[in-house]
């Protein structure tokens, strides 16, 4: 029984005609074929050699890989001489753009933002003083807000550097002040009357995060004045801290705003109040704060969105209201200036602290 249930049964698939593959039919020939592709890997200089010259990404054989590459970069800027890395047909990638570019397919730096120092154009470069102190405007292909570097050769959030050499032959770096990231730098190009933070000045910055504007308004104020930056959150606060070790007037405090009584001995007073905290309770936060540490008649800066403070009602409202709340802290409001074109649903109001009263002149 064990020996009949071990014998296969033949069904009718097994007596079906089954064709052969092509290596089988003529075995010598494809043993031919592979001689001839092993022959050509050995010796490129035969008949059948690759392109040099590189597809469209992709193509180029054995002289770019993926690529396509080759000796004249092809479309893709390969690893060819081109001087790229590029990524099949997207351009350059990262590519310095020296060397033979072929026709450097999508622009100079594939994808991604153009790299650091393009606007390095010394003597093409025009700077000159803004109306407000310790800002500068730098005039060339395009016109850029920018700060006196005062830590030259170090950028803090990759942004592009200016290099001016002056008359005397000694060379200034100054560095571009990008609006997109910046809520002073909006102000600015928004067209704010005073901004009250100048060489020399104290300046108390709450909302820090990570010291992008910081790093501007350190370099308005200079060696002389001083920046506290108070931030709560410690990802961020890692970044202010590692900044503030080569930027010496910056003093990072990792708290939150609300209790300031808890920095208060870090803190002396200040000359300017800028607030960039986005929380409901925006108001009351800076008030607090300008109790402790701002001096009477002194100046205050904040950044007002919308949204975080109440976004069922439109944002003129909101500004209203709050402008409304400072001025029953004792904020004399001066001017309110959007950030439309940079940031949507901001404002910025500028004013003074306890002013002076005006008395009046006995005629």
């Amino acid at each position: 029984k064990g020996q009949l249930a071990s014998k296969p049964t033949k069904t009718l698939e097994s007596h079906l005609y089954k064709p052969k593959s092509q290596a089988q039919l003529h075995p010598h020939r494809h043993n031919l074929s592979l001689k001839a592709s092993l022959q050509q890997s050995l010796n490129p200089n035969s008949k059948m050699r690759p392109p040099l010259t590189g597809g469209r990404g992709g193509g180029g054989g054995f002289s770019g890989g993926r690529g396509g590459g080759g000796f004249s970069g092809g479309r893709s800027g390969g690893r060819g001489r081109s001087g790229g890395r590029g990524f099949g047909d997207r351009g350059g990638g990262r590519s310095s753009g020296r060397g033979m570019r072929g026709r450097g397919d999508r622009g100079r730096n594939g994808r991604g933002a153009p790299g650091r120092g393009g606007m390095k154009g010394g003597s093409k470069v025009i700077v000159e003083p803004h109306r407000h102190p310790g800002v500068f405007i730098a005039k060339g292909k395009e016109d850029a807000l920018v700060t006196k570097n005062l830590v030259p050769g170090e950028a803090v959030y990759n942004e592009k550097r200016i290099s001016v050499q002056n008359e005397d032959g000694t060379k200034t770096e100054y560095r571009v002040w990008n609006p997109f990231r910046s809520k002073l730098a909006a102000a600015i190009l928004g067209g704010v009357d005073n901004i009250y933070i100048k060489p020399g000045a104290k300046v108390l910055y709450l909302g820090a995060a990570s010291g992008t504007t910081v790093s501007h308004v350190s370099d308005i104020v200079g060696p002389e004045g001083c920046v506290y930056a108070v931030e709560f959150s410690h990802r961020s606060g890692r970044d202010l801290v590692n900044m503030a070790k080569k930027r010496t007037n910056i003093i990072p405090i990792i708290e939150d705003a609300r209790h300031p009584a808890k920095y208060r001995m870090l803190v002396g007073m200040v000359d300017v109040v800028f607030a960039d905290v986005a929380q409901p309770d925006q108001a009351r936060i800076v008030a607090l704060n300008s109790s402790f540490f701002l001096k009477t008649g002194g100046h205050f800066i904040i950044s007002i969105k919308a949204n975080c403070i109440d976004s069922t009602v439109p944002a003129e409202a909101v500004f209203q209201s709050e402008v409304k709340k400072l001025q029953q802290e004792q904020f004399k409001p001066a001017e309110q200036v959007t950030l439309e074109p940079f940031e949507r649903d901001h404002a910025c109001v500028v004013g003074t602290y306890r002013a002076p009263k005006k008395t009046k002149v006995a005629a």
